[in-house]
């Protein structure tokens, strides 16, 4: 396959449709379908969450690669593939290249989800918690592509925070340096993705969807370099998992990943399924229900984004 004939992103009729006439648009990553959620209910979440944009006045576009091409919204039948199709790989942004040109299928992470959306023209991307920086970094270097990707990308996302498997005061940090802004919605602490919070602070708080549209307004007009805006938004207390559960958890699944010699990337999804085991699901569904809130207030802010670029 030459570079000329390589498929473009295939947009779907109605998110191209909606982009057009400057209507509220919300990516949605897929590899929480293909990747993060027990079959069959990860179809059911993905089209709860579809109505879910739908019911703010949104229109979702949920991305994904199928046969090398970038998909920017997906009807019935390619969230039902996605959903259902095993050998699905999880593709990152340094995938999407080689994924495209061999023709595989894949479910999109954060950061080939970001850039996608942007690449379209999508301004919101609402999903359930970053990649950051690994604990041990001193020793392994490991650090998640979410943040450099976002760096260079102009995208609002919306999360709960960063993956609490991982070092989230180090993740902060890289935050900071990369200049990417952070905001607390409703809350003056960052959140723990599985918890409300993480005990650590962030440096603005924003309490309304109109809020974070103004932000991003601001944003577009001071120009200079692209890069993301994080609204990171807590599960609610009432929906979190356990803190002391998730610290005990957590503190085993550290010990039995050393024990087992794990480490580097292979140590975050042996931790969120230890976690999974070991809480009897109950981190699973903290998750859903941060990646519900999420794409709720995507959506709110979708709209209001809307509102105001037909006001400028």
């Amino acid at each position: 396959m030459t570079e000329s004939s390589l498929p473009a992103v295939r947009v779907s009729d109605e998110v191209r449709e909606a982009l057009e006439r400057a209507a509220p648009v919300v990516a949605l990553e897929s590899t929480i379908i293909a990747h993060g959620l027990p079959r069959p209910r990860n179809l059911h979440v993905a089209i709860e969450l579809e109505q879910s944009v739908r019911a703010a006045g949104a229109v979702p576009a949920t991305v994904a690669v199928l046969d090398g091409v970038p998909r920017i919204g997906l009807a019935k039948d390619g969230l039902e593939r996605v959903a259902s199709d095993r050998s699905l790989r999880k593709l990152g942004f340094r995938d999407l290249a080689p994924a495209l040109a061999s023709g595989a299928s894949g479910a999109t992470t954060v950061s080939a989800t970001a850039f996608l959306a942007a690449r379209a023209g999508i301004r919101v991307f609402a999903t359930g918690g970053l990649g950051g920086v690994h604990r041990q970094w001193t020793v392994t270097q490991d650090e998640s592509a979410d943040l450099a990707l976002l760096a260079r990308t102009r995208i609002t996302v919306v999360c709960a925070g960063v993956k609490s498997v991982l070092d989230v005061p180090a993740t902060l940090e890289r935050l900071e340096t990369l200049g990417i802004s952070v905001l607390g919605y409703r809350t003056a602490e960052f959140p723990g993705f599985y918890l409300t919070s993480s005990g650590r602070p962030v440096d603005w708080t924003v309490s309304e969807p109109a809020e974070v549209a103004a932000v991003m307004s601001a944003q577009d007009a001071l120009g200079g370099l692209d890069s993301a805006v994080i609204v990171a938004n807590p599960v609610p207390a009432a929906e979190q998992l356990d803190p002391v559960l998730h610290d005990r958890v957590l503190a085993e699944g550290l010990a039995a990943a050393d024990r087992a010699g794990i480490s580097g990337q292979a140590i975050t999804p042996f931790l969120l399924s230890y976690l999974v085991e070991h809480t009897g699901g109950a981190s699973l569904e903290a998750n859903v229900a941060a990646v519900r809130g999420n794409v709720r207030l995507g959506a709110e802010i979708a709209v209001h984004w809307a509102g105001q670029g037909a006001a400028r």
